[in-house]
């Protein structure tokens, strides 16, 4: 399937391809257009005014921040997963300590279809303020664990839910702003999970090693609620965008809507963009959780292993951002498919062959910029095939189906 993506200024629904013509009722605002030979879906984007503003251009920057602090905590899960294997937890097996971070995922794509409902039924603010709290608490009693099932439920249950009602309102807020350069928006956006990939775990093994662990990580909960606290005030959801909207708030007329839109799956657009996302993320986050354990098994000393996973997220920034930027013109689908391809591709092709440190390196720029692309143009690929009222709920429930592979 393709996504050329053609806008026209007229309000016609569907774009005239030589001889194949329709029409739509009102209500659809999804069309069916050929182009090249090449069959493609397109969304009335007559119906969105690109004028983000100052408050889009605000929402950008919160959910920037809230996934910097959040999302790119999480990107550095490796740091901890090193810590614990050689203090705390050293007496366990290196999987069993990877479950703190595997419940991580799995809370946080679990968490998505709840909150993207919630999300549209009634904007994002007190998701955010909930996430805050969630969040920086997380870290607090992460900071006074001592056994493992005290890590598993502060870092992986509570951690978990955090990140997700920090992550899924951010993002969707976003999309609510921007219609033409969406995938452009939200890729700088989501390039912050890939910068706090690299400022935490350099912050944190400074951390650790000077002041210990648990202040370390009380050193953290304040910058990342800190931080949470300026998304919070800074995202708001620009829920009058569409021209058949006419109730005066529209989170309150979605609040009927069921939590989980089963009718969503009869759309076969997401349905197959939910079944290959999933089979993409079994292994997607592998690399981030065990680079560092592999650096130091190629006898990298743990100073410089930190840093391969810093490189990692910072090949991240870029794949956020610029391939984002060239999806809003070749189209989102049409980039999504080969980041998927080109990250597994990497994975077998660089670094089950890496002997030193430099081709870890440059496997860890290139995995971050590949991975990252595929993260990045997820969201704005749901939103192509979704209507407005549905992309929160869409949304989480496409990462609740990641969660379960």
């Amino acid at each position: 399937m393709y996504d050329h993506e053609k806008r026209d200024s007229t309000p016609s629904s569907i774009l005239p391809i030589s001889t194949i013509s329709s029409t739509n009722t009102p209500s659809d605002s999804l069309g069916l257009e050929t182009q090249r030979d090449s069959v493609c879906w397109t969304q009335k984007e007559s119906d969105v005014e690109e004028r983000p503003g100052f408050k889009g251009y605000m929402t950008v920057f919160g959910a920037f921040v809230s996934l910097l602090v959040t999302f790119g905590q999480m990107n550095a899960f490796g740091t901890f997963q090193s810590w614990y294997s050689s203090h705390q937890l050293s007496h366990m097996s290196q999987s069993t300590i990877s479950w703190i971070g595997s419940l991580q995922l799995l809370i946080f794509f679990l968490a998505g279809a709840p909150i993207g409902r919630c999300f549209d039924a009634y904007g994002p603010t007190r998701l955010l303020i909930a996430g805050s709290l969630l969040f920086t608490l997380s870290l607090v009693f992460t900071s006074i664990s001592v056994v493992y099932w005290q890590y598993i439920l502060a870092q992986g249950l509570l951690f978990g839910f955090g990140v997700a009602f920090m992550f899924y309102p951010a993002l969707a807020s976003v999309t609510t702003h921007f219609s033409r350069y969406r995938a452009t928006a939200l890729g700088i956006a989501a390039a912050g999970s890939s910068v706090g990939g690299v400022v935490y775990p350099i912050m944190l093994q400074h951390l650790f090693g000077r002041i210990g662990f648990a202040w370390g990580v009380r050193v953290s909960a304040l910058v990342s609620g800190t931080g949470c606290m300026l998304a919070t005030l800074t995202v708001r959801n620009n829920c009058q965008t569409t021209k058949n909207n006419t109730s005066p708030g529209c989170e309150q007329s979605k609040k009927s809507t069921p939590y989980v839109d089963l009718t969503a799956f009869k759309d076969p657009r997401f349905s197959f963009l939910a079944l290959g996302s999933s089979f993409v993320a079994l292994g997607l986050y592998i690399p981030f959780f065990y680079v560092v354990e592999f650096a130091e098994h190629l006898n990298i000393s743990p100073q410089l292993a930190f840093y391969v996973l810093s490189a990692m997220n910072a090949g991240g920034i870029f794949g956020r951002v610029a391939p984002a930027y060239i999806s809003d013109t070749i189209g989102h689908f049409n980039l999504l498919t080969p980041a998927a391809f080109l990250s597994g591709l990497a994975t077998l092709a660089l670094w089950f062959n890496v002997k030193d440190l430099a081709g870890l390196m440059v496997f860890a720029a290139v995995y971050g910029f590949l991975s990252g692309a595929f993260i990045s143009v997820l969201t704005p690929s749901i939103a192509r095939i979704s209507e407005r009222g549905q992309v929160g709920t869409r949304m989480g429930m496409l990462y609740s189906v990641i969660s379960v592979p």
